[in-house]
């Protein structure tokens, strides 16, 4: 097991870095702000707090949720334009600092490729490094489920990108950032996980975690220590 000086030569020498986006590079879970925005956002918001808990698997929590939902393309593009997901301050700063090193940013996230999208938009993340859940609709817009196949689509999902990642780039170190206990199981094959609590701490994780941060200043921080 690395110590933590080890974790912080990894991400510092890091050829690619991936983040979680809710309550990570955004400060809401995307899944709740939409279950608000459906009028079901308390029974949702319960089923979210299991699911990071990890007492349920990913795919049955995301079944369950969005069966209550069952948002329509309107709503989901209505949430967008009228709610826009919230950056997590610092993490603007962090990204175009790792781009400017050379290191590819990828947004690794059980939440919705639309909602990402928009995110990896204001931090100039191109749309190819985004990996996220697809939502189905019909054509007369109404919500259709979601796509089954997607890697974030389950549980050990966020691990399985990254061995993707690897495979694909021949990345040597791939450091993993995210609030939730699907991050933390992504290392390995990840090399380097760090816990964030900045916008909600998971016990789990803040207890299990080597590393553990609250603001992307720490990060930073690193960054210019070389």
């Amino acid at each position: 097991m690395a110590s933590l000086m080890e974790l912080k030569e990894i991400f510092r020498s890091a050829d690619a870095v991936c983040f979680d986006v809710d309550s990570t590079v955004i400060r809401e879970e995307g899944i709740d702000e939409l279950a608000k925005f459906c009028g079901v956002g308390d029974a949702v918001a319960e089923m979210t707090r299991r699911a990071m808990g990890g007492t349920v698997t990913f795919k049955a929590a995301l079944t369950a949720r969005l069966g209550l939902i069952r948002p329509s393309y309107e709503q989901v593009q209505k949430l967008i334009s009228d709610n826009p997901p919230q950056l997590t301050p610092g993490i603007r700063e962090l990204v175009s600092r790792l781009h400017q090193r050379g290191v590819q940013v990828f947004l690794v996230s059980g939440g919705f490729q639309s909602i990402v999208e928009h995110v990896a938009l204001q931090l100039n993340i191109p749309t190819a490094n985004v990996f996220a859940n697809r939502l189905k609709f019909y054509f007369n817009g109404e919500y259709a489920g979601f796509d089954e196949t997607q890697p974030t689509a389950e549980s050990g999902g966020k691990g399985k990108v990254i061995a993707h990642l690897k495979e694909q780039f021949h990345f040597k170190k791939v450091v993993m950032i995210g609030d939730g206990a699907t991050d933390m199981e992504a290392c390995p094959p990840g090399d380097c996980f760090i816990g964030f609590g900045g916008n909600v701490v998971r016990k789990q994780v803040k207890e299990k975690a080597k590393w553990y941060i609250t603001h992307f200043d720490e990060l930073l921080k690193e960054l210019e220590e070389r």
